[in-house]
């Protein structure tokens, strides 16, 4: 289990398989859903906002402007070349991630494409405080629905296990990879790219004892961020 304040988290460890056999299924396809969606909602109201995006879209802002692709294209193809490296680390993709890979990106091409640039900077910092919002609890919803991490947590994850050390350090190394390979590429880093990184790790351990799907009789995994480095 993984503790939040007074409240502890029921991830259970499934393989994909053991995701779709869990129960509940249906509940847990809907909040995944709805949880990818949001998740890319957020995501491109973090483009509009223009002041830094998270890790990952700053790779993707650095891509586009090299390549004749959008951004959810990009977040798309990204994905799945995540998914190739899971491959040496023995990892199998679920339900939920390879939804994850394709929906997500789908979302911020039509949220895009419906939402302006916005030029005032007051709407520019309401943009990024509720892009932040939403994508936590975007994040808890589908990570809660447990149906498999998305491509990049699942990498993870995977490095962590294969070499042994912390999710915590695995995750900034990468991270921090990401967003210098994505800067030097052109990608936009600002306060949001800081303010996304400081409050994104509260706001989803907040949220995703309020939204994990309890799938009675199944075994749940201990909290692996409490190892240390």
């Amino acid at each position: 289990m993984i503790a939040t304040g007074r409240r502890r988290v029921a991830l259970a460890s499934l393989n994909p398989i053991e995701q779709l056999r869990a129960g509940r299924l249906v509940r847990r396809i809907v909040q995944l859903n709805v949880g990818l969606v949001l998740f890319g909602i957020s995501m491109a109201l973090l483009v509009r906002a223009g002041l830094g995006l998270e890790p990952w879209g700053v790779l993707h802002y650095g891509i586009i402007q090299h390549v004749p692709l959008t951004y959810g294209v990009v977040s798309i193809v990204v994905a799945f070349a995540v998914l190739l490296l899971w491959i040496p680390l023995r990892q199998w993709p679920g339900l939920g991630t390879v939804l994850n890979a394709i929906v997500i990106g789908v979302a911020i091409d039509v949220t895009l494409g419906l939402l302006g640039p916005v030029d005032a900077l007051p709407a520019r910092i309401g943009l990024l405080v509720l892009a932040i919002l939403g994508n936590g609890l975007a994040g808890a919803l589908y990570i809660g629905s447990q149906l498999g991490p998305g491509p990049r947590d699942g990498l993870m994850t995977g490095l962590s296990r294969r070499t042994g050390r912390s999710i915590r350090l695995v995750r900034t190394l990468i991270e921090l990879t990401v967003v210098a390979v994505g800067w030097a590429l052109g990608g936009v880093v600002g306060i949001g790219t800081i303010l996304y990184a400081v409050c994104i790790g509260p706001i989803l351990q907040l949220l995703l004892p309020y939204v994990t799907v309890d799938l009675p009789g199944i075994a749940v995994a201990s909290d692996p961020t409490a190892e240390g480095d």
